[in-house]
């Protein structure tokens, strides 16, 4: 089935999939900004960086395609990630970094814990010469407690460069908290907001994956008026483009059709405000 559905519309691969895949992250004027001062801020070792961002925005899909910016070098970059961090105390925060770092053995105080991550980027940061990156998706569930072991993370520097290079890709509801712990804002190199796209980058972004998975007819998959419908149901948040895109070439297929019309996205919106 999902063969008939890709070489019906000659594609070879699902051009509106909602994984984060940097294959098919669109990057618009803001996505491409954003990812370049992201790798700036690394390289430079500045410390922290945050981007923030409605649901649906791609700050998960920036974070791939930040990884994948840095292929290849592997052997001076070491990168970790957190996609989920809510965790229950402090205690149980640093006991996953260490784990998350592979440091052994494990510790009983948090005091243990936060010594042991020190030393560990100085071996890594300094005496080895690499640069230890922590990317933390889902920041808004960061807590308090935890933002404080972030901000201590942050302590650790040398004269010349911070020994953890930190990024966080948040929802808007964590800007509130971050701002009453004291000297954490201060500490931000680089902060950054992702905005939905606009309509023109809408067409561009479907035009985009399309390409992207393999798509090479001469006339487009959508017409103007559809991409003007998405553009105004979706706000131009990405996420939902690509739900409401895929719903769009499944109906394509099932009427037999050569291109998705205004009323096509019409009948799949009335569906959609059903539930």
């Amino acid at each position: 089935m999902t063969m008939s559905y890709l070489s019906t519309l000659q594609l070879d691969r699902e051009p509106f999939s909602t994984s984060p895949d940097p294959a098919f992250f669109y990057r618009s004027q803001e996505h491409y900004t954003a990812l370049n001062r992201l790798e700036i801020a690394i390289r430079l070792k500045r410390g922290l960086s945050i981007i923030l961002g409605d649901v649906g925005t791609g700050k998960t899909t920036l974070s791939r395609a930040l990884l994948q910016s840095f292929n290849g070098e592997e052997g001076d970059y070491v990168f970790h990630m957190i996609l989920d961090p809510a965790f229950k105390s402090e205690y149980q925060f640093l006991s996953y970094l260490t784990k998350l770092f592979g440091i052994t053995p494990f510790f009983r105080s948090t005091i243990d814990y936060r010594e042991a991550i020190e030393r560990y980027l100085f071996t890594m940061c300094v005496e080895k010469g690499k640069t230890v990156v922590l990317l933390i998706d889902e920041g808004q569930k960061l807590n308090q407690p935890q933002l404080e072991v972030l901000r201590t993370l942050l302590n650790y520097e040398t004269n010349e460069y911070k020994l953890l290079q930190l990024v966080i890709l948040s929802q808007l509801e964590l800007l509130p908290r971050i701002k009453k712990i004291n000297n954490f804002l201060d500490r931000v190199s680089l902060k950054y907001m992702l905005n939905p796209l606009d309509e023109y980058e809408v067409g561009q972004m479907i035009d985009f994956r399309l390409k992207q998975a393999g798509y090479r007819g001469e006339k487009s998959l959508f017409s103007f008026e559809s991409i003007r419908k998405i553009y105004e149901y979706t706000k131009g948040y990405p996420r939902q483009i690509a739900r409401i895109c895929h719903n769009a070439m499944e109906q394509l297929i099932m009427e037999d059709r050569e291109c998705v019309n205004g009323e096509m996205i019409d009948q799949i919106i009335s569906q959609e405000k059903i539930w």
